[in-house]
């Protein structure tokens, strides 16, 4: 039987517009057989989602994105069929999100430096949870019209050395990875052509991550061409790593994403979830 499967998804408890519930609906409305809510650094949601499952009866597959370093920058890693009540998870998950507040507070200094006026009050009535994420930060500057899409926002204000630019601190991509182990889940590298970084060094982080016992990378994504989801095949093949897939969907307006409109899958016997 033909499945619909997508592995990554956003609510509003992190940086998504719909809250769980809405989220499952759309899912089951977009025809998805199992659908994973992975909002970052946080399990918050997944309660009100498993509910919500059972309701409209899709398999619900619980998750997360946990932001990790390698090699001084920001990747994300996301942990499937996880444990959500393990303690050694949600003691990691909750280090991130005390990081999150403070760099929520540096953002919206640097902006109002810049001359945004009132970023923080203006980004909170965007959030419907107390966790705000750069994601909100843009939206806001977007409304405000001080920037006219995401690309210019990052551009402009939140990266680097930019006004709104605040480095991570976030845990290493082995200890993240060994959160995800512990909570009984499957470590999976989120869209791994979209951190701005060369064939070369996408390479040494499969490598790096592989040795360190990811399980698998995201080989199709709502952005992947043909030609990319040859390349990752390929690569994940040469690390021996599993293939997942995700939407990324956070549901803002400028952001043309749908749940599970996704290009073909390459290769099932190659598939994250062919042992659930």
């Amino acid at each position: 039987m033909f499945m619909t499967i997508d592995l990554h998804n956003h609510s509003y408890y992190s940086d998504g517009v719909l809250s769980p519930k809405e989220l499952v609906c759309l899912a089951k409305k977009s025809e998805c057989n199992v659908f994973a809510l992975t909002d970052h650094d946080t399990i918050d949601g997944l309660n009100e989602a498993q509910q919500e499952a059972n309701n409209q009866n899709i398999r619900l597959v619980h998750g997360v994105e946990i932001s990790a370093m390698w090699s001084n920058m920001t990747i994300h890693i996301v942990g499937l069929n996880i444990d959500k009540d393990n303690s050694i998870l949600r003691s990691g998950l909750k280090q991130h999100q005390d990081f999150r507040k403070i760099r929520a507070s540096m953002m919206a200094r640097g902006l109002g430096g810049a001359g945004v006026i009132n970023a923080m009050e203006k980004t909170k009535a965007l959030a419907k949870t107390d966790m705000i994420t750069r994601t909100h930060f843009a939206q806001m500057l977007i409304q405000e019209g001080i920037c006219k899409d995401i690309k210019s926002v990052f551009r402009r204000f939140l990266t680097g050395k930019k006004p709104g630019g605040v480095g991570g601190k976030w845990a290493q991509f082995d200890e993240v990875i060994e959160w995800i182990h512990v909570a009984g889940g499957v470590a999976v590298l989120a869209h791994p052509l979209r951190y701005r970084i060369t064939q070369t060094k996408v390479m040494r982080m499969l490598s790096n991550l592989s040795n360190a016992g990811l399980n698998g990378v995201e080989v199709v994504t709502a952005y992947s061409t043909n030609e990319e989801i040859i390349l990752m095949s390929k690569l994940a093949d040469k690390y021996d790593l599993l293939y997942s897939c995700g939407s990324d969907y956070h549901g803002w307006n400028n952001q043309r994403i749908k749940i599970a409109n996704l290009k073909d899958f390459p290769n099932s016997d190659r598939a994250l979830w062919r042992d659930w």
